[in-house]
């Protein structure tokens, strides 16, 4: 297992309440050698992204969750300089919603469940 080549790749956050797809998707990049940051909704997303300097190289955001949704953490993240330019795709069971996920700058959707060439290949293009 090559530290130097895992540190070479930006961590990944992923924003879902569903702690089985995270621990999926978890699973899946780090067998890729990424590293992954959960957070259970946009509010603890939001909290983890303002407390560090060094950001992840993309957030996997789910859009439907408790407490703070995935439109409602874009709209505070595109709010705040900080943190804006750090590229989210979305990950969504909701058909159809490339237009609206477009409309907030999101990079990519995936569909769960996302397969796995899909989820690895946005990996790579984001986070080396």
């Amino acid at each position: 297992m090559g530290g130097a080549e895992q540190s070479a790749k930006a961590a990944i956050l992923v924003v879902d309440d569903d702690r089985n797809v995270c621990d999926l998707i978890s699973s899946i990049l780090g067998e890729r050698g990424y590293r992954t940051i959960v957070a259970g909704n946009g509010r603890e997303a939001l909290a983890y992204l303002r407390g560090r300097e060094a950001h992840p190289g993309l957030i996997l955001l789910d859009l439907m969750m408790p407490v703070m949704n995935g439109w409602e953490f874009r709209r505070a993240q595109q709010d705040d300089p900080s943190i804006a330019d750090i590229p989210v795709a979305i990950i969504t069971g909701m058909p159809g919603v490339e237009g609206k996920a477009s409309s907030i700058g999101a990079v990519d959707v995936l569909y769960k469940p996302s397969r796995v060439e899909s989820l690895s290949a946005l990996a790579s293009r984001f986070c080396g």
